[in-house]
């Protein structure tokens, strides 16, 4: 059950066990930890409807989702988006090749230079992650 099935606090819960699941908690606990008068409404909301109601949906994996995730910011140019999905597409199962893929895929769509740039950003990232898992 998804969307509007569930309650705005059930939406939440979820939405929060799963970005803790694809972000990690220390990016959520970073997050949470920042919120202000400001922000609050914000955090809810990207709690509630992009990790409660749209990963939660049926029709595509996790690791799909981190695929979409990917080629979209790369094509967006979104740099911060990018490299916190980079590491939770590691977590959603991709490996450097794939994530490789995705870039070489993106840069036909989405232009050699935004791909260009992607691999500079993932690079660093990929390895602080292996040498941590090494």
């Amino acid at each position: 059950m998804t969307g509007p099935d569930l309650s705005d606090e059930e939406r939440r819960t979820a939405g929060m066990r799963t970005r803790r699941e694809v972000l990690g908690d220390a990016h959520v606990d970073r997050a949470v930890a920042g919120t202000t008068p400001f922000t609050a409404d914000f955090q809810d909301f990207i709690t509630r409807v992009a990790w409660g109601d749209v990963w939660q949906r049926p029709g595509l994996t996790r690791r799909e989702r981190s695929i979409a995730t990917l080629s979209i910011t790369v094509a967006l140019r979104h740099w911060d988006e990018f490299a916190l999905h980079v590491r939770a597409a590691v977590n959603n199962g991709l490996t450097d090749e794939d994530i490789a893929e995705v870039l070489q895929h993106a840069a036909v769509y989405a232009g050699v230079p935004a791909a260009n740039h992607a691999y500079k950003v993932a690079g660093p990232i990929l390895a602080e992650l292996r040498a941590t898992t090494d």
